[in-house]
């Protein structure tokens, strides 16, 4: 596997090594020894999620406060999306910056978002099956976001007319957020 440092500290870009011959391929997802020893991340991955989205569904941003924050690995098994992770470290010379990347089936490229970044994506395929290694367990009261077309942040989603879901259409904008991180 080769670790890409992102543009933001704690953000990495994993791209697998890719066994291919005329019966198909084969390439490792995970391998915690290796995943700790590039990333620093010694947490363990509690909970696996799955979501399918159709064309232009936004989902995002969102994160959970302490204590029952999340780290996440995603990556794509179907299709392509813009994945978007904002930093809401407040101590962080990084804050409220992100960082977008196209993840697909096709690059297989997979994202790690550490603790303390709201995370989103939009899918920019027909279908999108959309993956997630989560490091704690979901809890709805931990559960917060931020409007994913905040005009702070000005991410470009890649996509006209986006469909958001009404919960995510509530949550607030970012200079309305106090950060716990």
């Amino acid at each position: 596997m080769k670790f890409i440092t992102g543009d933001l500290s704690g953000l990495f870009i994993i791209e697998p090594k890719i066994f291919v011959d005329d019966r198909g391929c084969f390439y490792e997802t995970f391998s915690k020894t290796i995943f700790e020893k590039n990333t620093g991340f010694s947490g363990d991955f509690v909970q696996d999620n799955e979501s399918i989205s159709y064309k232009n569904v936004l989902r995002g941003l969102h994160f959970q406060d302490p204590p029952h924050a999340q780290a996440k690995l995603v990556r794509v098994t179907e299709g392509k999306v813009l994945d978007v992770a904002v930093d809401i470290r407040k101590g962080s010379s990084t804050y409220g910056q992100y960082q977008a990347i196209l993840l697909s089936a096709e690059n297989k490229r997979m994202f790690f978002i550490p603790e303390g970044f709201a995370h989103g994506f939009v899918a920019l395929t027909e279908r999108v099956v959309f993956n997630y290694k989560c490091s704690n367990l979901y809890h709805p009261e931990a559960e917060r976001g931020i409007i994913w077309n905040d005009p702070t942040l000005g991410i470009d989603w890649k996509t006209e007319g986006p469909i958001v879901s009404e919960k995510d259409r509530k949550l607030a904008n970012f200079d309305k957020f106090v950060s716990l991180f």
